[in-house]
């Protein structure tokens, strides 16, 4: 995640229930048409798929087609894993792929084989159309919107899209563009519904079957455990090189201190004075380096204040303006609000040093049985878990509690960091 130069530290700015009710509508409208779109994306393959389907079914009843139906198959399956990663990056939970069965008789028994060919047949037909309206609202507002400035270019015994009425002038060209904002408010009134019929096609045929998802199950459990094992193992060279560095450096520089004042002590109680004052200022520096290795092991404003007065601290120390958006309620285990503590501030930290952004805003929201975080920035982008930025160390965190993390940071900015961890129900 990329961050911020450091301009200070700002007040966290608090915003009022209109406005985050306007911004959430806006932002679920946004998101629905970019859903829309990617579902369209993979409407329009999943239609060629099915005529292919069909055109070898029909041959089949010939004889012609047997030798196309493992094909046909692997085209179904290469579009349905499409949907799936597309299905993966929005939504509650991923929607895992599972390998074709070999042999056409065995696929075509497989359950989830047939699954995938009803899919096709719903997401090739009803998903492209609903994808047409879902892009044909917005541009139907922004036509409207417009026409005013480029009426005269249309025959006066018509007006643009479903406005059939005559043209003879600005006020009416304005009138059509009032037409815009009915437009735009269906675009966000049925944006998110389109987008969620879109999708529920794949939502309920795509998962893999029971047998299936138990030997898919296993093995994530597998790599969770693995990952759960590897961040132990680093958190516990953290604490010891910190320990090793730190805490025990000035450990033994005091005892070296009280040693030579004993030494001192008769024949020159200057000196001894001067190594007394310098190892009790070695060990107040060990005192405080323990506390910080405490803190960072789970920090006590967790259990004092909870998640949500946690990240209102973090944020009111960030060094770029930064907004807050919290709606927590009930606690998380300790476990998870430390993982999304220290994911938050490690986000936070890389805003102040590596993007240049100008703002900053933090989420948190717990939907269900999942505590969802984002953390958003304005800066240059070009995040990577590659760049030594702490990613790595956070993906770790998270997948050790079977959680989902995922960046978007293209050059340019912006970047989000969204962070989904299971809290139970």
């Amino acid at each position: 995640m990329d961050g911020g130069v450091d301009g200070g530290t700002d007040p966290v700015v608090r915003e009022r229930p209109d406005r985050r009710f306007v911004q959430e509508r806006v932002r679920g409208a946004t998101d629905a048409l970019e859903h829309l779109v990617g579902g369209l994306g993979t409407a329009v393959p999943a239609l060629a798929a099915l005529a292919w389907v069909l055109a070898v079914a029909l041959t089949c009843l010939v004889g012609v087609g047997l030798v196309l139906v493992p094909s046909a198959l692997r085209v179904t399956h290469a579009v349905a894993d499409r949907e799936r990663e597309r299905l993966s990056r929005w939504g509650p939970r991923p929607v895992d792929t599972w390998p074709l069965p070999g042999g056409s008789v065995a696929a075509l028994r497989d359950a989830g084989v047939r699954r995938e060919l009803g899919w096709l047949a719903v997401h090739g037909t009803l998903g492209f159309v609903v994808g047409l309206i879902g892009l044909a609202l917005p541009l139907y507002a922004l036509q409207s919107f417009t026409f005013p400035f480029w009426y005269r270019l249309v025959p006066s015994s018509s007006g643009p899209g479903l406005a059939m009425w005559r043209i003879d002038g600005l006020a009416d060209a304005l009138v059509v563009a009032l037409t815009g904002v009915g437009w735009l408010a269906a675009v966000v009134a049925l944006g998110p519904g389109l987008a969620r019929l879109q999708a529920a096609t794949g939502r309920a045929l795509l998962p893999p079957t029971s047998d299936v998802d138990l030997a898919l199950r296993v093995a994530e459990l597998t790599a969770t455990r693995a990952a759960a094992l590897d961040a132990h193992a680093v958190e516990l060279r953290r604490i010891e090189r910190s320990l090793h560095d730190g805490a025990q450096n000035r450990l033994v520089a005091v005892t070296v201190l009280v040693g030579a004042a004993r030494r001192a002590l008769a024949r020159d109680p200057a000196v001894a004075d001067a190594a007394l004052g310098r190892a009790q200022d070695a060990a107040e520096q060990a005192l405080a380096e323990l506390r910080s290795l405490v803190r960072g092991i789970l920090p006590p404003v967790l259990s004092d204040r909870g998640l949500a007065g946690a990240l209102d601290g973090l944020v009111d120390g960030c060094g770029v303006p930064c907004t807050l958006d919290v709606d927590l309620p009930g606690r998380c285990a300790a476990s998870v609000e430390a993982t999304a503590y220290f994911v938050v501030a490690e986000a936070l930290t890389n805003v102040v040093k590596h993007s240049g952004a100008g703002r900053a805003a933090v989420t948190a929201r717990r939907h269900g049985d999942r505590l969802v975080l984002r953390v958003d920035d304005d800066g240059k982008g070009g995040a990577s878990p590659d760049g030594g930025s702490g990613l790595a160390g956070m993906h770790r965190r998270v997948l050790a509690h079977d959680g989902g993390i995922t960046l978007t940071s293209p050059p340019g900015g912006p970047t989000t960091l969204l962070v989904e961890l299971p809290c139970g129900s």
